[in-house]
């Protein structure tokens, strides 16, 4: 999945398992987790190392990293622990698979096509139906229940969406870590995007502008 599809399916399921469960989670920070997993790209980059969809995409090594999370903090942690896993558990399951989803214990690959089914390749017609469903979804929940609102609001921990906003500006306009930008290979894509570019960036210059800027004049 891109990364408009990853962030719309962990708000989403971060939203249901809050609710269901009685906690107000931090959104920004769900949707910053939703693409975690795949900083084992720009260690790739930097290292030389063919670790893409392994270690930071293992339901072993997540559970550990999130075992004293979850002592700590109990069943406020499950939003969060569900969107980071939902990146490769749902999302790069079902689209494009080779997941290491049980390293350090095996190396083996898993995934929907893995499985026996078909491949379903990220630039597929089927994968953009899929992703811009989500955000559309994502969007109608945002606004009914109010939680855009947190993206205006000035909140320090608002600054954590510089993360996804590398995420979903390199892709679009300058191609990393693909071939091309994506307004050229998926304008479509392209343009779902910017609907959370605008709206992290926005976020970040009104806290940078209240907590900053208007408290030092």
């Amino acid at each position: 999945m891109f990364a408009v599809g990853h962030m719309s399916l962990a708000y989403l399921l971060g939203k249901l398992s809050s609710k269901t469960l009685g906690v107000n989670p931090n959104i920004p920070l769900l949707m910053v987790l939703s693409i975690l997993p795949d900083i084992d790209i720009a260690i790739a980059t930097f290292t030389g190392l063919d670790i893409h969809r392994g270690p930071t995409h293992s339901l072993i090594a997540a559970l550990i990293v999130f075992t004293p999370i979850f002592a700590l903090y109990g069943k406020r942690a499950v939003p969060y622990f569900l969107a980071y896993i939902s990146h490769f558990l749902i999302g790069d399951f079902f689209i494009g698979g080779q997941l290491q989803l049980f390293w350090p214990l095996m190396k083996n690959n898993f995934g929907f096509f893995e499985a026996g089914f078909l491949y379903i390749n990220i630039y597929s017609v089927v994968n953009i139906a899929i992703e811009l469903s989500l955000l559309l979804v994502a969007i109608a929940v945002m606004v009914k229940s109010c939680d855009y609102r947190v993206f205006f609001k000035s909140y320090k921990s608002n600054l954590v969406l510089v993360i996804p906003i590398a995420t979903v500006l390199l892709p679009t306009f300058i191609g990393y870590p693909f071939d091309k930008p994506l307004f050229i290979i998926s304008p479509i894509i392209g343009m779902a995007h910017l609907f959370f570019l605008v709206l992290f960036v926005y976020s970040i210059l009104n806290v940078i502008y209240t907590v900053i800027v208007k408290k030092r004049f």
